[in-house]
């Protein structure tokens, strides 16, 4: 079985550590956990690695979060992935910091990446991973507040909030999406 696990963010040092690149983070602590590393290739940084009898391409696209549909359609078709082994890993502004959502589908709840993804597979029904970064920024500010650092309090929270997404990846790879969301939604 092959699986494609996409962290979105945007490239470029003045996004790093940004809660909008809460994507590429979950997949450098994942990658990192099994001493694997990523190569720039097509698209965007990627990785290849097992997990038991799974096969999994690890993707950071580099084509800004906005048009990360090109880099997931890309990978997909030319791993030979179904849409139903795609997982993409993004921030959520729903959600209170930390928590985590796993989804089969649905809108794009307003997330431009997500919105490109559906355009570029042509269904929202692609499983996903929602990181929650909170919400605590003033009417019309919300760009800055994704393109912001975390606060202290939740860079001291974020190593321990990144394993537990860390697992879930496992577990959506391992024993399917139902399994992933009755372990991990609301953990």
């Amino acid at each position: 079985m092959k699986y494609l696990i996409v962290g979105l963010g945007n490239i470029g040092d003045e996004y790093r550590g940004t809660r909008h690149n809460i994507g590429f983070r979950i997949l450098d602590a994942f990658a990192e956990a099994s001493n694997i590393s990523f190569t720039t290739e097509r698209y965007g940084d990627v990785a290849h690695m097992r997990v038991k009898n799974k096969q999994l391409t690890l993707l950071k696209p580099s084509t800004y979060m906005n048009l990360s549909g090109n880099a997931v359609r890309y990978w997909k078709e030319k791993e030979g992935i179904d849409v139903d082994h795609i997982l993409v890993l993004v921030d959520d502004i729903a959600l209170p910091f930390g928590a985590i959502r796993i989804k089969s589908g649905g809108s794009d709840a307003g997330h431009n990446g997500l919105k490109n993804i559906a355009q570029m597979l042509g269904t929202q029904a692609y499983p996903r991973l929602r990181f929650g970064v909170g919400n605590d920024f003033p009417r019309g500010c919300q760009v800055d507040y994704v393109l912001g650092q975390f606060t202290l309090d939740q860079r001291q929270q974020l190593p321990v909030r990144v394993d537990v997404a860390c697992e879930a990846i496992k577990a959506f790879c391992l024993s399917g999406i139902g399994f992933a969301m009755c372990n991990f939604n609301n953990k």
